[in-house]
């Protein structure tokens, strides 16, 4: 290889290792553009449980205790969400325990949010310095676009993590502003109805994480065609090497 033209390809262990973060890269973003979607699917569903308490508790003429603990509150259950989520508020009973598993698994996810939200700002403020290296190579200067392109969708992506856990762990306190007794839930419902206000806002938090979610996935989705040119020209410049 001409002398001139060996000093603009990056050298073979460099290359070997830009080889190995875009391969391994690729494949961990490939996951977490799917993931996020999920994850979102889960949130909505969890939103609209939350929506149907909200309607029926809008709306309801709030009766007395049916007197035995195993019965169906007829007043507080809102017609098909038994079936659709499982909570289930009984005479005899608190807070329904799926409704409790709905606040756990939106506390889990705020904090997995967080998290990986954490580690990814930090990975692209490395991958950035980084990459900046590359430019003094000019094998890869009209990629040099396309890289930055995936660490800002990555940053960016980064920021809407954290912003979706903030939302979560918001949508919590405002759930934590209920008693979801049957008891409490019938004196509010006889006065204020403030119950379903505070409802009707913690969905509202909970379906603006889920947007924030998918619009993560797709930034990180965008990056597919970026990583497989840019993996493609290291490819090619290790076999002319």
């Amino acid at each position: 290889m001409p002398e001139d033209e060996a000093q603009t390809i990056p050298p073979e262990p460099l290359l070997q290792v830009i080889a190995n973060l875009a391969r391994f890269h690729r494949e961990h973003e490939q996951f977490y553009s799917q993931a996020p979607l999920r994850q979102a699917d889960e949130l909505q569903a969890r939103s609209r449980a939350l929506k149907s308490l909200a309607g029926r508790w809008s709306v309801t003429d709030v009766g007395e205790s049916a007197g035995n603990p195993f019965a169906g509150a007829e007043d507080l259950n809102a017609p098909g969400l038994v079936a659709e989520s499982g909570i289930l508020f009984m005479e005899g009973e608190d807070e329904p325990v799926e409704l409790q598993r709905l606040k756990r698994d939106v506390r889990e996810l705020a904090q997995d949010s967080d998290q990986t939200g954490i580690w990814l700002a930090h990975a692209m403020e490395q991958a950035w310095e980084a990459v900046g290296l590359l430019a003094a190579y000019p094998a890869l200067a009209d990629l040099l676009g396309e890289r930055h392109r995936i660490i800002a969708n990555d940053w960016q992506s980064a920021g809407l993590l954290a912003l979706v856990a903030r939302l979560l762990r918001r949508s919590l306190a405002l759930l934590d502003r209920v008693t979801f007794s049957p008891a409490a839930l019938r004196s509010d419902l006889r006065s204020e109805r403030n119950a379903p206000a505070y409802l009707y806002s913690a969905s509202e938090l909970l379906d603006r994480a889920a947007d924030l979610l998918a619009e993560s996935a797709t930034l990180v989705r965008d990056n597919e065609r970026r990583w497989r040119v840019f993996g493609t020209r290291i490819h090619r410049l290790r076999l002319t090497g």
